[in-house]
Order: C-alpha cells, then structure tokens, then sequence
C-alpha cells in the first residue's frame, strides 16, 4: 500500500500498489477524426531513432487503415525527440500537412486528452504485471468512441482561439 502525500492516517487516502511484477510503459498512438489508430508499446526510453521507426512504420500504416494515405495534418510537440533533424526531414518528405507548435506553446494537442480517457479507462482494472497492463492498455485503446475523435477533432479551432483570447495565461485544455 502507498500513502496518497499529505494524508496520514487514513485508510481512506491509501491505494494498493503492485509489489512483484509490476511497472509502467510507454506508448505512442495517433487519431483521426474516426477514431483511434495504432497503439504501440516502446520497450525503453525513446529517443529520435525510436520515434522515426514509430513514423516510418506505426504512422504510415495508422494512415492507411484510417483511410487517410498521406491527407491528414499531423501533429507533435517540441520534445527534442520530435524535433531531430533526421525526424524532421522525414516529415517534410512523408506528411504534407504539419500543425507547427511554436516553442513555449502550451500542450494543445487534443491526444492528451485521449491519454487521459485511457488512464482513467486503465484504472478501473485490477492492474496484475506488465503484460496485463498492456492487454488491457491495447483493449481499452481499441474502446476509444469515433464519436470522442470526432469531437476532439471538431475541438481545435476553438481551442486555437482560446489560446489567442487568453494571450500568455493558461488556456482551459
């Protein structure tokens, strides 16, 4: 069991932890408007050569089986990961269409919200190793409503204007 910070005391501030087994993992995922594409586990810490691998492959394919092939607006933050030259060039030569995130933008990609939907989705389950971890990250991914990707799509020119009105405050998202 682990304490919740600044809650001695109670049993009602304390959660079960997995003891042997247990662990986190990486993913990398991408959207369209219709719904979710490929979910893919990264074994260690990414860097660029990982994530070109993860475009070169898991974005093409995602693309294709979204009915997308190469008409979609692609989009990432400014993790030095993403903005490799190697990355880069790949992307001027394989996505027509790039949503730019100038530095110091505030995260308004709309997959965190995605992230958040699935954390929450992951937590209902009784977590026992990795690999369920996995099964059930890959389950509840494959869950993810056409109607949740739809309106996180039709979200972003609103979000783009509530950037603009609060000006260097934090935006709601």
């Amino acid at each position: 069991m682990e304490k919740v910070p600044n809650r001695f005391g109670s049993k009602k501030y304390l959660r079960p932890t997995v003891k042997h087994g247990g662990g986190s993992v990486m993913v990398w995922g991408c959207k369209a408007s219709n719904r979710v594409g490929n979910l893919v586990f990264i074994d260690g810490i990414m860097n660029h050569m990982i994530y070109l691998d993860i475009l070169h492959n898991s974005l093409k394919e995602s693309a294709k089986n979204l009915g997308l092939d190469g008409n979609f607006i692609f989009q990432h933050d400014n993790d030095p990961k993403h903005t490799a030259r190697n990355v880069k060039m790949w992307c001027i030569f394989h996505c027509k269409q790039q949503l730019h995130t100038p530095p110091q933008s505030p995260d308004n990609n709309v997959i965190e919200n995605l992230w958040a939907t699935l954390e929450t989705a992951v937590e209902k389950h009784k977590i026992r190793n990795k690999a369920h971890l996995k099964q059930v990250l890959q389950e509840e991914w494959g869950k993810i409503s056409s109607d949740t990707t739809k309106k996180l799509v039709e979200s972003v020119p609103r979000r783009l204007e509530d950037i603009i009105k609060v000006k260097e405050h934090a935006a709601k998202y």
